[in-house]
């Protein structure tokens, strides 16, 4: 791993993971297509540290106050997002531990196909939706569908913020509110992604490649957060399906080549 290299997959960890283009897609594409080898399972603790620390700095304000209602006495529309949240987690936790190994079999032009596919249906998502709920709105069947949507993420292509924002717009939630419910859900699972990633460190974790790597993606992904949430509020999610669109093509004729 050098450093250009442990940059440059910083910035597409950071771009990919939290605006709705998908990450895991991008992981694989973008070396099967430079000709390069696999990073390694210690780049992917870097990576996923890089993720947990953007998402829990920019979000830690919300979630001491979630957690301070969560176990409170009092109900309280915080206290009942809390455990909505913590329902929502659990499909996506059970599909990472029991799918996450066969998901990376995925050959590169079904990625692509899937990059596409997903694309498209949130740009059907966003034409359709009513984009007239807030968070608040949630009940906990719709926190429980989204964190359903959230479990196909595992599947390279998918993307877990593209694929909540698209359950969020067909709920009726604004575009922005599905954003910031995508990123509040994210927390519990990048957490425990970058916790069980752990077993996999090793002398890697002493070099300079990885701890840029974790540098980059954190800086990145900070900034994909607060482009994201300004970006949904006047504007559709017509620029990400147009790229998810063109990028899958491209990718699906190269593998067809």
């Amino acid at each position: 791993m050098t450093f250009a290299s442990a940059a440059i997959l910083g910035l597409l960890q950071g771009l990919g993971e939290f605006l709705p283009i998908s990450s895991s897609a991008h992981l694989v594409l973008v070396p099967w297509l430079l000709g390069w080898t696999y990073q390694g399972k210690a780049y992917d603790v870097a990576l996923h540290w890089g993720t947990m620390a953007a998402v829990c700095a920019y979000f830690w304000k919300d979630w001491t106050g979630l957690l301070r209602a969560g176990f409170s006495r009092q109900a309280s529309s915080q206290k009942d997002l809390f455990w909505g949240l913590i329902l929502a987690t659990i499909p996506g936790g059970i599909a990472g531990l029991l799918l996450e190994k066969r998901a990376e079999d995925i050959s590169p032009a079904l990625i692509a196909c899937i990059l596409i596919a997903f694309g498209l249906l949130l740009g059907l998502s966003d034409k359709l939706g009513k984009r007239n709920r807030s968070i608040g709105a949630l009940d906990l069947r719709s926190m429980l569908l989204i964190g359903l949507g959230q479990a196909l993420a595992v599947i390279p292509g998918v993307s877990r913020s593209g694929i909540t924002l698209t359950v969020g717009l067909f709920l009726g939630l604004r575009r922005e509110e599905a954003a910031r419910f995508s990123f509040l859900l994210s927390v519990p699972i990048v957490v425990a992604a970058g916790m069980l990633k752990l077993r996999h460190l090793g002398p890697a974790a002493a070099t300079g490649p990885f701890w840029l790597g974790i540098a980059v993606t954190t800086l990145v992904g900070l900034a994909a957060i607060r482009f994201l949430l300004a970006y949904l509020k006047d504007r559709g999610t017509g620029v990400f399906v147009v790229y998810r669109v063109l990028a899958g093509l491209f990718c699906l004729a190269w593998a067809l080549r």
